[in-house]
């Protein structure tokens, strides 16, 4: 493994812990602004809300969607899908959201200790589809930004991956060679696929035990402490 000299990590439900930060932050919004009044529990609403996310996220993602209507139709459409639109109350929560979810600091298990580890003998940066108003937030709330010598998302040239124009980009703004680089992330269709499509080596994070696969990733891990020992 000693040719690799550049990590590029993808940030959410990789380093950070994404999903149970989100969870606690739309339970404290739900709370806030008395979600109860619409809904018969906090799962009802979130599982509404998570349903339409993913649906968006790809319209997002294809191109077919501007980030903009992306927040909009996904904090509008529980209220929407029990029969209750409030605008107004959806601005606020989504709001909320922004303020509130990049104070969390919770990382996937074994982040900082294998972060403390690379960062003394690899570049390591992130590389994410993450909107840009959070991602550097979330980084310093968990304390974890200082190991990376560049953040590169997509909201800086507009594209997403698995577009291969932002694998380049990164490559470029960091002037690392494709055959020094690794991918390191749990999206199999973002991360791992895309690094894949312009010829860069990956390690597939792979948290579900996903075996519906393509083709076959140049690692797989279950655990990020795996890292200490394939690198």
């Amino acid at each position: 493994m000693a040719h690799y000299r550049n990590l590029f990590f993808d940030l959410d439900d990789t380093l950070w812990a994404f999903s149970q930060n989100a969870y606690e932050t739309f339970a404290e919004l739900y709370m806030r602004f008395d979600y109860s009044r619409f809904f018969t529990s906090f799962e009802q609403f979130y599982r509404l809300y998570r349903k339409r996310n993913e649906e968006l996220w790809g319209d997002y993602s294809a191109g077919r969607i501007t980030k903009a209507e992306l927040n909009r139709h996904r904090f509008h459409y529980p209220l929407e899908s029990v029969g209750a639109p409030n605008p107004e109350l959806a601005c606020r929560f989504c709001e909320g959201f922004y303020e509130l979810i990049p104070t969390k600091s919770k990382l996937m298990p074994h982040a900082r200790e294998v972060l403390e580890a690379l960062s003394t003998r690899y570049n390591l940066y992130i590389l994410s589809n993450g909107f840009k108003e959070l991602q550097c937030h979330k980084m310093r709330s968990a304390d974890i930004e200082h190991y990376f010598r560049k953040v590169i998302l997509s909201d800086d040239i507009g594209v997403l991956k698995p577009s291969p124009q932002i694998f380049y980009f990164a490559l470029s703004a960091t002037q690392s060679q494709l055959k020094e680089s690794l991918m390191i992330g749990d999206s199999w269709d973002n991360d791992i696929t895309g690094a894949h499509g312009v010829g860069m080596d990956q390690v597939f994070f792979n948290l579900t035990g996903r075996t519906d696969l393509s083709f076959s990733p140049t690692y797989q891990i279950k655990d990020l402490k795996e890292l200490l020992t394939l690198l």
